[in-house]
This record gives C-alpha cells, sequence and structure tokens, in this order.
C-alpha cells in the first residue's frame, strides 16, 4: 500500500509539472520568423491585438515574385500553332471517300502515329487535323490512279484515345499523366455509334490537374508545351481572369513543363480548372467541445474542403474551436506544412482564441496546401481534468490493493 501511494504521488506531481510547463515554439529550418518561408502568414504574430491596424503578408510574398514571362496577356505565343482538334496515337477514325467500300471504315492510328488504309502508303495522322489528313488521302488516291479527279472524302474521330503526357515543374505532383479516354468501362452506345468526340478530357488543364494541380508559386502565364522538339509558350491566366484560354489539346508524348515565379501568389489560392481538387481534413484525438468523429456528425475519417481554405477555417471544420469559454475554449493548434519547392517541412502553432480575436489574423492566417495536418490541444482546464482523470483511476487502483 505503501508502495503504491507513493507512485501515486509521484505520477501526480509528474503530470502537475508536466501540465503547467511551458513548451518551446517549434523550430523550423526556414525563415519563418521573418516572413521569407514560403507563405509569409507562417511567421507569429509580432504585436499586439490593439497595434494590428495594418496587412503586410501579401507584398512580403510579392516582393519575391519574378516578373511574369508571359507578357501583357492573351492566348500566348503558341496557341495559334497548336489550336484545333488533331490525331493521337490511338484514336479511332471514320474514313469515308465518296462510295467506294474499299475504303471506307473505322481505323486506328497506328503506335507510329499513321494511318493504315488498304493499298496506300501509311498517311501521317499524329497532331495533325483532320482536314490535312483529307488532302494527304486525296493525293495518293489520284497519285495511283483509284479516281482521276478528287472524290468527297470524310475524315472524322471516332473516338478520342487516353494520351500520355510528362508534367513537371510548378505543380504539386510531376509525374506522367493519362488523360482523356473513357472512363473506365463507361459505355455509351448512341456515342459509339455517331461519328465524331470530344476531346475536352486531354486539354492541357486536365494534365495539370491530373498532376495534382499548380502550385501558388507558378507562372501560368508562360507554361512550357514541347511537341516533336518544337516549343510552344502557352498563356492560362484567362483561369482565374474569366477569359478565353490556351487550353489546347493534348497528345501523346508531349511534355509540359510550368515554370516557378520564386513566390506564394495569393490570387492563385483559389478552385479553379487546374488547381488541386481540394485538401482532406483528417478528424483524429477530439475530447472537447466533441467527444468523437461520429457524435460531431462530421463523418468517420475525413472532411473535404475547398482548395484555398485557410488555417481558421481548417481549425474550425476540425472541431478545434468553441465549447465552454472557461474550460474548453482556449485551445492551441499546430499546422504541419511542407515547401513544395524546397521539400523543407515547417510546423507552425497558433492560439486560436488570440488569432481569431485579431483584426489582422489574416497576415498570419496561412492557406492550406495539399498534404498539410492540423493537431489540436486541449485547454489548460481540460488538461487538468484529464490530469484528475488519471488520478482517480490511479486512486481506484491503489484501494483495490
Amino acid at each position: 500500500m505503501a508502495y503504491t501511494a507513493k507512485l501515486s504521488s509521484a505520477l501526480l506531481s509528474a503530470l502537475v509539472l508536466g501540465n503547467c510547463a511551458g513548451f518551446d515554439t517549434p523550430d523550423n529550418l526556414e525563415p519563418v520568423a521573418t516572413g521569407d518561408a514560403y507563405q509569409a502568414q507562417y511567421r507569429s504574430p509580432d504585436k499586439r491585438r490593439a497595434q494590428a491596424d495594418f496587412l503586410r503578408s501579401a507584398d512580403m510574398n510579392a516582393a519575391k515574385c519574378k516578373p511574369l514571362r508571359g507578357g501583357a496577356g492573351g492566348k500566348g505565343p503558341g496557341a495559334s500553332a497548336l489550336g484545333g482538334e488533331r490525331v493521337s496515337r490511338n484514336d479511332l477514325i471514320n474514313i469515308r471517300v465518296g462510295e467506294d467500300e474499299t475504303f471506307n471504315g473505322d481505323y486506328v492510328v497506328s503506335r507510329d502515329g499513321t494511318i493504315k488504309l488498304p493499298f496506300l502508303s501509311p498517311i501521317r495522322a499524329q497532331g495533325r487535323q483532320t482536314a490535312e489528313i483529307e488532302d494527304d488521302i486525296a493525293q495518293q488516291l489520284i497519285a495511283g490512279a483509284y479516281f482521276a479527279d478528287r472524290p468527297r472524302i470524310s475524315v472524322r474521330v471516332a473516338d478520342f484515345a487516353s494520351v500520355s503526357v510528362g508534367v513537371a515543374g510548378a505543380v504539386f505532383e510531376p509525374h506522367s499523366v493519362e488523360i482523356g479516354g473513357t472512363p473506365g468501362d463507361q459505355v455509351d452506345s448512341r456515342r459509339q455509334a455517331a461519328l465524331g468526340a470530344s476531346g475536352e478530357g486531354r486539354n492541357l488543364s486536365a494534365a495539370l490537374r491530373a498532376a495534382g494541380g499548380v502550385r501558388p508559386d507558378a507562372d501560368i502565364s508562360a507554361v512550357e508545351l514541347r511537341r516533336n522538339g518544337a516549343l510552344h509558350v502557352l498563356d492560362m491566366r484567362g483561369v482565374f481572369e474569366g477569359r478565353n484560354v490556351s487550353d489546347v489539346m493534348l497528345l501523346t508524348g508531349d511534355e509540359v513543363s510550368v515554370p516557378s515565379r520564386a513566390c506564394f501568389q495569393e490570387d492563385l489560392m483559389r478552385p479553379s480548372p487546374i488547381s488541386p481538387p481540394g485538401t482532406s481534413l483528417f478528424l483524429s484525438n477530439l475530447t472537447q467541445p466533441a467527444a468523437g468523429n461520429a457524435v460531431s456528425a462530421v463523418g468517420r475519417d475525413v472532411r473535404e474542403v475547398p482548395y484555398g481554405t485557410r488555417y481558421l477555417q481548417a481549425v474550425i471544420n476540425t472541431n478545434c474551436v468553441g465549447g465552454a469559454r472557461g474550460s474548453s475554449a482556449d485551445r492551441s493548434a499546430v499546422l504541419f506544412s511542407r515547401n513544395p519547392v524546397t521539400g523543407v517541412s515547417v510546423v507552425i502553432e497558433r492560439d486560436i482564441e488570440d488569432l481569431l480575436r485579431r483584426a489582422d489574423r489574416d497576415d498570419y492566417d496561412p492557406y492550406l496546401l495539399p498534404g498539410d495536418s492540423l493537431a489540436c490541444y486541449d485547454s489548460a482546464i481540460t488538461n487538468v481534468g484529464e490530469v484528475g482523470r488519471v488520478l482517480g483511476i490511479l486512486g481506484a487502483a491503489a484501494t483495490a490493493f
């Protein structure tokens, strides 16, 4: 009994001391304190609430930006050369030559990028428009004396195949992506029987989104597309400005690279066809004001929030804010993030109540990036309650001895 009492006393002392002890501010390799990390919003408040009368984070972020490479705007110098509907390997092509059944039929563009009609030399199709293919067929038919005059020729894409494209640079998940084609085993018999096809799934925007979306430091005014050794520069700013953009159709073998401006651009932190799809918030270790995920009606594992969500919005979505003012409201939360350019991690801790009551909260309220995580800590009074609960268990155990 004496041993148990000593053990309980020692545990009590350790718990009380641990509860009262303060914790150091998390250390970071990046210059977070001076606002020179990936986001200036990572730095901690450096003045009292009463002195919070202006915002500086946006200017601090913008000061590091390299000039836009795409110029004043528009569709970009490479758009005109890549416009229109273009054929790629494995596309299904319907060809009709007048009333001659010899050449009429469906053809698949071969791996070498050609269409092989009976009795004719292979016709180059990769990267070309259907009108160009029609001209080549007509030339071969006349040269081979199949027709004295040019016959009526129809070349139509019956079905666009998926294409494999390399995406690199300022995107969250640079890798080779496969876009377009019919998803899974979905089949539309009416579409299969009809002539024509839609190629929206093979557009540049689809490739950027499939690579995780563009990063906030991306220079979308000068997206680079390499095709057959030629470099084309495309301006995608219209995605965020409500204008037509250079959303060209891609082909198998294309290489896309997004340059970086070396700065955090807040105007890119919003949903768009080239942004990440959103952020998943994983909920765990909830004690106050919710005792668990199920009773808080947020689902068992995650909650999806839109791209552009900030730290304060996220902690509210994970039930880390609110509760009884005197016992559970004064909580803190820690944001775990990683610089997508350098790969260096950062840990940012905030006192939630202090931050949400500041007029200049936007200066210190970071945007969430894909892969970020949040952890919540309970208030001091809640911690004392937990100490009491543990002591009650220890007391019951001691009594049992």
